[in-house]
């Protein structure tokens, strides 16, 4: 019998895609990204951890492909909606080497190039993070007036849509106002971007509650086409693109344990480190429980 994901054994990480067959486009925190001919891509999610946006020397074992897999798992739930950068007509074996297959296999996507919006797309149905400093200090978030009173991770009255300029990697993502995406892509853009995101992000909360999950806050990237049609692009709903937390532990008025990184920030915060490259090696027990947390997620939402 096939081990589900949170019983299966640790592979070999993989820290950077070693393919010579295609020419390399970009190298982000987790992804590796190639072209393949002139409107294809091929995204290798690679088992990197970023922490306070610093690429960490230490990848965590099976990260990548849990992180494939849960994407692709909500990109199908959501085909029926929108459509996404996905083009399974293109047949890897054509343009990579056999060795470059199986290094790659169960963590690549082939998507077609489109026209990513500069604009990362933020929903947030409980009030954490920067959200939560922003409404200590304000009393909003991204603009957006919220009742007085409210306690860390509370559950907001409705869900809300906070983009973020995108950041270069190394740097932070900004929190942006509504009305700085209008005047960057226009109105009937910026609404249909947030209209979009609020409904996926609702669906998914939904559905993830009835998991076990309650999905705090997560982000959308969308791109667009030739002829101008919304797609849903790159990572989607995953532990990194999110925060996951159990939710027969969550209590408002404290910050929740979560099924991603947040057990390698917590045990980052208690050395004595500055938060710039390079980042510190992490020990086994580390690795180990936060693949772990990974795969715990993955089994959850997929099973």
């Amino acid at each position: 019998m096939r081990p589900s994901p949170a019983e299966a054994p640790l592979e070999s990480p993989l820290f950077e895609a070693q393919i010579s067959s295609l020419p390399r486009l970009h190298r982000g925190k987790v992804r590796d990204i190639f072209a393949i001919g002139d409107d294809h891509m091929l995204i290798v999610t690679t088992d990197r951890l970023s922490a306070f946006d610093v690429i960490l020397p230490r990848a965590i074992p099976g990260k990548g492909a849990v992180l494939h897999r849960v994407t692709e798992f909500w990109m199908q739930r959501f085909a029926d909606r929108l459509p996404n950068h996905s083009a399974p007509e293109i047949d890897l074996r054509d343009w990579l080497t056999a060795q470059e297959l199986a290094e790659v296999t169960g963590r690549a996507a082939v998507v077609k190039k489109l026209k990513a919006l500069p604009v990362e797309c933020v929903a947030r149905g409980y009030l954490i993070g920067s959200g939560w400093k922003d409404y200590q200090a304000s009393g909003q978030v991204c603009g957006i007036a919220l009742p007085p009173g409210l306690r860390q991770a509370d559950r907001l009255p409705e869900a809300i849509f906070t983009p973020a300029d995108k950041a270069e990697v190394g740097q932070h993502d900004e929190n942006i106002r509504f009305d700085e995406v209008v005047a960057r892509l226009g109105r009937p853009l910026a609404e249909q971007l947030r209209d979009t995101t609020l409904s996926l992000y609702r669906e998914a909360a939904d559905y993830a509650r009835g998991r076990g999950i309650l999905i705090a806050d997560t982000k959308f990237e969308f791109g667009l086409d030739a002829e101008g049609r919304l797609h849903l692009i790159d990572e989607v709903l995953t532990p990194d693109s999110s925060r996951f937390w159990p939710a027969d532990t969550w209590a408002p008025g404290s910050s929740p344990p979560s099924f991603d990184k947040q057990f390698v920030r917590d045990y980052l915060e208690t050395l004595d480190w500055d938060k710039t490259a390079p980042g510190p090696w992490l020990p086994d027990e580390v690795v180990a429980r936060t693949a772990e947390k990974y795969r715990e997620a993955e089994r959850l939402l997929t099973a």
